[in-house]
């Protein structure tokens, strides 16, 4: 009888000890699979950041491309536009088919009061008269507000409209948007549009400081002889 109570004893004291070793090999590989998520967290972390820098680039990539088109071309019709012009201190609505048998130098540049577009401006200001004695339209085009747009001809006596373009549509229908892509501002470019409305000339890479020159050089004469 003491026999049998010892071996249950026993019996009951491996299977405590059976017991206390499986919930250490459970405690074991718990610890084991913690060690492992530890591990593999900032793997993961990194994975996913290296996925969402890769996706941000596409994107980048993608939307620039979408907004910045290539240069039209002498020859081509010229895009039609309707907005609004800062003229003076008005506010005056303005379309490219008011011009319609006339010769307009259509000019984009990046941001009023920057030194080059300040250059550029005063400029056409200077040699507005033989702009206009020649018998052609001088219109300025960015992307700045109407109250920027009104600032800078006051401050500078610009005596042309400058069209506002907020949204970029003007510039994107001439391949000029985003052409300083790091600060979002259009290229320095200006077209010379026939009275038929095609393109006669793009200057791509424009100098502020000879721009008007060159304009009233290469087109003053063959417009005052279209016009007489």
């Amino acid at each position: 009888m003491v026999e049998s109570v010892g071996v249950s004893l026993q019996s009951n004291d491996d299977d405590a000890l059976k017991f206390q070793r499986i919930k250490k090999c459970e405690l074991g590989a718990s610890d084991f699979m913690s060690d492992i998520v530890a591990e593999e967290l900032p793997m993961r972390n990194t994975t996913a950041m290296l996925f969402v820098l890769m996706c941000g680039t596409i994107v980048a990539l993608g939307a620039s491309g979408t907004c910045h088109a290539d240069l039209l071309k002498a020859g081509d019709k010229a895009p039609q536009f309707s907005t609004d012009a800062i003229y003076g201190d008005q506010t005056t609505p303005i379309k490219l088919s008011d011009y319609h048998g006339q010769t307009v130098a259509l000019y984009f540049y990046p941001k009023d009061f920057t030194p080059g577009c300040t250059t550029e401006a005063c400029t056409f200001r200077d040699s507005y008269a033989k702009i206009k004695k020649a018998g052609i339209v001088l219109l300025g085009c960015s992307v700045d507000s109407a109250d920027a747009h009104r600032a800078f001809v006051k401050k500078y006596g610009l005596p042309f409209p400058l069209l506002l373009d907020p949204d970029k549509k003007i510039a994107m229908e001439y391949g000029v948007a985003n052409g300083i892509a790091k600060y979002g501002l259009d290229g320095r470019v200006t077209y010379v549009i026939g009275g038929d409305g095609q393109i006669l000339k793009v200057y791509p890479k424009v100098d502020p400081a000879l721009n008007a020159s060159e304009i009233i050089s290469e087109f003053g004469t063959k417009t005052t002889a279209t016009a007489n």
